[in-house]
């Protein structure tokens, strides 16, 4: 398996497709990134190193090189990994397609929480997974007589709002966990000093209505599924579609 140093600037996903020479090697793509996701998930991504990652795959530490160049090509091997297990039923109009996507892409972040932590070169990596997914929003979106742009800002604007509300989410999650707090009742019982404090400035009203009448502060799937209906509708009547 040739390395990135022997061909500069060559994609990582180029050089994985290339056969792998005989004998059979120890390692290979799919046990790197497995091991890799296992240690992020229960970890974090501060914990995946290449020595941790050799480690736990019991290999030489300079093995995994056969395959990545460094941390980088191990995160794109990890987003690619875990992309793998969203999926869309097919023949869906373009708005249970961008729903379905939007919905397996929360519980993905879910199960994988690193996922809204990762520095901008992995956010956007273009993995196999990731552009099959966007050929799967597009390819709903065509034929709509929307022109190239307009399908696009559709499939970034459901993106954004998923990744948006799902890195919020995630920060009250590992919040609460690193505090100790058991629910959405302790969280805001810890933080009343400060609310406590806005609220009586009075500049706040109407959050202070939204305080005393909510009845959904803590039921974060509805919370999404909402917003995204909201984004889903404005979509439609937007583009007339």
């Amino acid at each position: 398996m040739a390395t990135e140093k022997d061909n500069p600037g060559e994609p990582l996903w180029a050089r994985l497709e290339r056969p792998a020479p005989a004998p059979r090697q120890t390692l290979s793509p799919q046990r790197i990134a497995t091991a890799a996701v296992k240690i992020a998930d229960a970890e974090g991504l501060d914990a995946v190193t290449m020595r941790r990652l050799a480690t736990e795959l019991g290999v030489a530490p300079m093995a995994p090189y056969r395959y990545v160049s460094g941390k980088d090509d191990l995160l794109e091997l990890m987003v690619n990994h875990v992309y793998d297990d969203l999926r869309v039923p097919g023949n869906l109009g373009w708005r249970d397609t961008m729903r379905a996507l939007a919905l397996q892409t929360r519980k993905l972040m879910l199960r994988h929480v690193w996922l809204a932590q990762l520095p901008p070169t992995a956010m956007l990596s273009l993995t196999p997974n990731r552009m099959a997914i966007a050929e799967k929003a597009l390819s709903a979106l065509d034929g709509l007589g929307l022109d190239a742009d307009a399908m696009m800002s559709v499939f970034r604007a459901v993106d954004a709002y998923v990744h948006g509300a799902m890195t919020y989410e995630i920060a009250v999650q590992n919040l609460m966990r690193q505090q100790g707090w058991s629910d959405g009742g302790k969280l805001r019982s810890e933080l009343a000093p400060q609310m406590i404090w806005h609220m009586q400035t009075g500049r706040y009203p109407t959050f202070q209505h939204y305080l005393g009448t909510a009845t959904r502060k803590d039921d974060a799937r509805w919370q999404f599924e909402t917003g995204l209906d909201y984004v889903l509708d404005g979509i439609a009547a937007g583009l007339d579609i």
